[in-house]
């Protein structure tokens, strides 16, 4: 197949291109900066780079601006504009394509569920935005989850099959796995205020092999939660990653520890306070089998292999 991923220059456009391009595929991704295997575009208007839809057989969009920011007004604005402006333009170029292509992977987040209550799936999850007691900025968190899940939904390509993912934590190469392995390591990996969120996640072998599963099969479309089909609260989260590092301890912090914390990392605390418990029923249900459906098992797989690139 022919693939076309836009925004696919960060660590998971580098996971699927890899994939995808072992798999035998071609694979061109869609990146603010050109180069070998990517195409430029700016993330918002039609311009040369549509002609690679054209004739594609499969679009995986990932493009948005990174949520490892503090979410002040500014850069929510930014997050959701260039996750909505990203999606119009992608399905205004397959709406306009004489070959558009048979599917649309479109990046979006398990955040859309709510806060807290019981696991959340893709048939009776519920949707936050509403739940009382949290911060007036988590509920634009949703806000942004449901716009991106619009844009895809208002797209008119009715020859091209769509599907959302909503996509969990994804542990892997970079990203938010080194960040909580370090802080094993240094100690510093034990309970945040209390430990009773819950944590969804994903291992990137199991996310890259989700993502084709469903570019695959034509019987699916419409949203698809890609997490592991065991969340666990933060507390236990850690302690099993605590054991695959061999950190002896990890100090607790409370809230506002955290929130201090994550001033001074320019990060925001609801990507660790907020309590996402959310079950893939779709995927599981249409067949797929987790390589990594337990985190034990998965941070144990995730310490082994950063000690053997050591």
């Amino acid at each position: 197949m022919r693939v076309i991923v836009p925004g696919g220059t960060g660590n998971l456009g580098a996971l699927l291109r890899r994939t995808l391009a072992e798999q035998g595929h071609e694979v061109v991704a869609l990146g603010r900066r050109g180069g070998t295997g990517v195409l430029p575009w700016d993330g918002r208007t039609i311009g040369p780079w549509a002609e690679a839809i054209d004739g594609a057989d499969a679009v995986i969009n990932l493009a948005g601006r990174s949520v490892d920011c503090r979410y002040d007004k500014t850069n929510l604005t930014e997050m959701l504009v260039s996750r909505t402006d990203s999606t119009r333009a992608v399905g205004e170029a397959i709406a306009r394509a004489r070959k558009p292509p048979r599917v649309w992977l479109q990046m979006s987040t398990a955040t859309i569920y709510a806060h807290a209550g019981p696991p959340n799936d893709e048939v009776d999850g519920i949707l936050g935005g509403e739940e009382p007691g949290v911060p007036s900025y988590w509920r634009f968190s949703v806000e942004i989850a449901r716009a991106w899940e619009r844009e895809l939904a208002a797209a008119q390509t009715p020859s091209t099959r769509k599907v959302a993912l909503r996509t969990a934590m994804v542990m892997g190469d970079g990203g938010v796995f080194d960040v909580l392995l370090r802080l094993a390591r240094l100690g510093l990996g034990g309970a945040i205020a209390g430990g009773e969120q819950f944590v969804s996640w994903i291992h990137e072998a199991d996310f890259a092999r989700a993502v084709s599963f469903l570019v695959e099969r034509d019987d699916l479309d419409g949203p698809f939660n890609l997490c592991a089909p065991e969340p666990l609260p933060q507390r236990e989260f850690m302690r099993a990653l605590r054991r695959a590092a061999g950190a002896p301890f990890g100090l607790p912090a409370s809230r506002w520890m955290v929130e201090m914390g994550a001033a001074l990392m320019r990060t925001d605390a609801e990507l660790v306070l907020k309590s996402r418990r959310v079950v893939p029923t779709r995927l599981q249900g249409a067949g797929f089998r987790f390589d990594f459906p337990a985190w034990h098992e998965a941070s144990r797989d995730l310490v082994a292999r950063r000690k053997a690139a050591a």
